[in-house]
């Protein structure tokens, strides 16, 4: 997927994103799924696998995201996330298995014929079209009035706050802007289900954390289900009902973010979703498998303290981080990690420390299947 054009700040003097007027909240409203008595999920894969040539993106995977969900897909670059958000749009086919979208057989549908819309990192929008225009491409295309397509165009551009900004074209908004538009672009078709891939990924980090507020806050306001693909575990964990983490083309943990991180159930989700010290049980005096301890679950002090729940070890660096401060131990072949409020201890790179903790911060992990 290309990656040109993309913006590099968000505008952020542009205030939340919510609705208040009349004609918006009608908007709103549309939105809405009906509610059933039985909730059918928005997306269902079956068994979905999905290769290119010998390399497994995608294997086996079974998933069930429910409608008005706002659903993650976390993993490092090449662990088969974004293959299977492009799955779901109809841009890759599956090598096996099924894709069920809202109860219909998706699976060999091309992306036009699905009620889905996507917003790229790279926003993909037209430079020879206005901002108004841009909106407004798939009513266009569908044959829809120009003054229907006009008046809708504004709707939207009101509801992500670039009201008055329709005539400019698109190199004339800032990269956050520019977003803004692009979103706006892919709700005008009022769609059921809406993937993002790695939309925040050209906004530096204050404007990133911003734009996590105002998307969750969009996507509860409208009730769609939002698809999002991302390899920063910060923007799953703040945003998302439930996050996927994946690993070589399978799902390691599907959880909502508090469980994810609290009680990660492998080795790979423990250090990758946040930070986390794996321990071999016999360290712990706890006999085979190992262990998860979170940084800031550990509590340091100088000098060699034999006890209960603790290591002695040398402390090798210290890093300050402003509120926290980062110690860095070796406890025999073991470097562990350490993070506390940064707070006056006398400690000294190069001195014996006592590690000390709870006992259930620990956290048992299971071998990966």
């Amino acid at each position: 997927m290309g990656r040109a054009g993309r913006g590099r700040v968000w505008h952020s003097a542009q205030p939340p994103l919510t609705a208040t007027d009349d004609n918006l909240a009608t908007m709103v409203q549309m939105y809405k799924e009906p509610k059933t008595q039985s909730v059918q999920a928005a997306v269902e894969l079956r068994g979905v696998s999905c290769y290119f040539g010998p390399v497994k993106a995608v294997d086996g995977v079974d998933l069930e995201i429910l409608p008005g969900e706002f659903f993650s897909m976390l993993g490092p670059s090449g662990s088969g996330k974004t293959t299977c958000l492009r799955l779901i749009g109809g841009f890759e086919q599956p090598t096996a298995g099924q894709i069920v979208l809202f109860g219909q057989d998706a699976s060999k549908l091309p992306p036009y014929a699905r009620d889905v819309n996507t917003v790229f990192q790279d926003y993909a929008l037209f430079p020879h079209m206005n901002v108004r225009d841009n909106v407004a491409y798939a009513l266009m295309v569908r044959g829809v009035p120009k003054p229907e397509r006009h008046r809708r165009a504004e709707e939207m551009l009101e509801l992500v706050k670039l009201s008055g900004l329709g005539d400019r074209r698109p190199g004339q908004l800032s990269g956050g802007q520019r977003q803004r538009v692009a979103l706006a672009r892919a709700l005008i078709n009022r769609p059921k289900l809406l993937l993002l891939d790695e939309p925040l990924g050209a906004l530096d980090l204050k404007l990133r954390e911003e734009m996590q507020i105002e998307l969750k806050a969009l996507q509860r306001q409208l009730g769609i289900t939002f698809i999002y693909v991302t390899h920063d575990q910060g923007e799953a964990l703040s945003m998302s009902d439930r996050v996927a983490v994946f690993n070589h083309g399978k799902i390691e943990q599907l959880d909502n973010p508090k469980t994810l991180y609290e009680y990660p159930k492998t080795e790979f989700v423990a250090r990758f979703v946040g930070s986390a010290n794996v321990l071999e049980g016999r360290l712990l005096g706890l006999g085979t498998g190992k262990y998860a301890l979170r940084p800031e679950r550990i509590a340091i002090q100088a000098g060699s303290h034999n006890g209960p729940n603790s290591l002695c070890g040398t402390l090798l660096d210290i890093h300050y981080l402003g509120a926290q401060t980062r110690y860095e131990v070796q406890v025999g072949n073991e470097r562990l990690t350490v993070l506390t409020p940064s707070e006056e201890q006398g400690l000294q790179v190069g001195g014996a420390v006592t590690l000390r903790w709870e006992h259930s911060a620990l956290r048992p992990l299971q071998e990966a299947s």
